[in-house]
């Protein structure tokens, strides 16, 4: 007698389960395709994935999709975002294609300045729209699970009120959201000069006021961490600064993460690994001695190959070196209004096959489940796998090494998010 469940897709020309992880080596190329699959969902979970005449026999569904020519993937993860903030900096832009540089914006009082100002003036209302309408265009796209930094804030209150924005996007949204605090992530106007005492004012209040929230929130409930992280850069936190940023975090129980080598080595990578960081993201400055040392640690590395893109840099991060040293890679966009507008992770994972010559089935395991344990969520998403949240997508091609040939296409069909199918239209 068959087994009744909620959901059965069969027939699809691929299931790409991107089992297992995190994945390193070898084993980063292999996405753990099955031709003619199928997958069977209940009660928001996976229950099986396996050949569809297998599962088609074992299994009566109350619902069925047809996915004959098409592939189906786990939802994409997005483990590196700056998604809320206020304004937007489109002049700045043009700034930079006349040859200013991203430090010398940042010098003038501009970059994240610019929109911590926006930020600040900003109501919760008004960021909680945006976010919104972020958030909407990621799932079309395929993204099913994001992290979402603060860090245009810069002083406690305005950190507390993105945190705030966060939660209330993590209630409202299909999305699973993780949050993080980056409340070092440059040094604010009213602390020119004295990086040092913003840092003490980050250790000793923002710190404390964020863990403080979390406790308050929905977050702790649902099993999401709250992260902390820091701007590892010249001319914004070096190695010193940022090691009392991530060990105050640790005091309060707050993992770290990190933002290292995106423009100059300062030992953030070494750092990431010597604090137990869950992540050290960019890296395209990491020297061979600290990938070695990211390789043989527990630390994922993050890479974001659209930031790259859009500043038009020639120099990306060393992929292969990574995947070569045993490092866990993963991929995100780092969406942010500065450096990285860009919402879609098929672009993100075409970008990096062809900058940082990443094979196919290296990408989408980057941007699932890789990205999933980036953020502490690789035990319930990032790949097709029994007992795992049902997040899929329907993807319009036969195979799935079209998400990152095709430049520009949406070919994101469906998403199911937690059993619930949801069509683009």
């Amino acid at each position: 007698m068959p087994e009744s469940v909620d959901l059965l897709i069969h027939n699809a020309a691929q299931v790409v389960t991107c089992a297992g992880g995190p994945k390193r080596g070898a084993a980063l190329a292999d996405a753990g395709v099955i031709a003619n699959g199928a997958v069977a969902v209940d009660g928001g979970l996976i229950v099986a994935a396996g050949p569809s005449t297998e599962l088609r026999a074992r299994y009566y569904a109350r619902r069925q999709i047809d996915a004959t020519g098409k592939v189906v993937c786990p939802g994409f993860v997005d483990c590196h975002t700056h998604l809320v903030f206020g304004g937007e900096r489109v002049a700045e832009f043009e700034r930079k294609l006349a040859g200013a540089t991203y430090q010398e914006l940042l010098a003038a009082g501009g970059g994240i300045l610019s929109t911590m100002r926006a930020t600040r003036a900003a109501s919760l209302d008004e960021l909680v729209a945006t976010g919104t309408q972020r958030l909407h265009a990621m799932l079309r796209l395929g993204t099913t699970t994001v992290e979402i930094k603060t860090g245009y804030g810069l002083d406690t209150a305005s950190e507390l009120k993105l945190l705030a924005a966060i939660a209330t996007l993590a209630g409202s949204s299909l999305l699973d959201i993780v949050p993080t605090l980056l409340a070092a992530h440059a040094v604010p106007p009213e602390f020119a000069g004295q990086p040092d005492a913003y840092v003490q004012l980050v250790v000793e209040e923002t710190i404390p006021a964020a863990r403080a929230w979390w406790e308050r929130s929905p977050f702790p409930v649902a099993g999401i961490p709250l992260y902390n992280d820091v701007f590892c850069e010249a001319g914004v936190f070096d190695r010193a600064q940022s090691r009392a940023v991530l060990a105050a975090g640790l005091r309060h129980g707050l993992r770290p993460k990190i933002h290292a080598d995106e423009f100059v080595a300062l030992g953030g990578t070494g750092l990431a690994v010597e604090v137990g960081a869950i992540s050290a993201d960019h890296l395209d400055a990491t020297p061979d001695d600290e990938i070695a040392a990211l390789g043989a640690s527990q630390t994922i590395a993050v890479l974001l190959p659209a930031v790259n893109f859009h500043l038009g840099s020639h120099h990306y991060a060393n992929a292969r070196a990574f995947v070569d040293a045993g490092a866990a890679i993963a991929l995100a966009t780092d969406f942010n209004p500065g450096s990285a507008p860009a919402l879609s992770l098929p672009l993100v994972m075409a970008i990096a096959c062809r900058y940082q010559k990443l094979l196919p089935a290296e990408a989408i395991n980057a941007a699932t489940i890789n990205a999933a344990h980036a953020i502490g969520l690789g035990d319930r998403v990032g790949s097709i796998e029994p007992g795992k949240q049902a997040d899929l997508l329907l993807v319009d091609a036969p195979d799935y090494r079209h998400l990152v040939y095709w430049l520009g296409p949406n070919l994101v069909e469906g998403v199911v998010k937690r059993g619930r199918v949801i069509r683009n239209e």
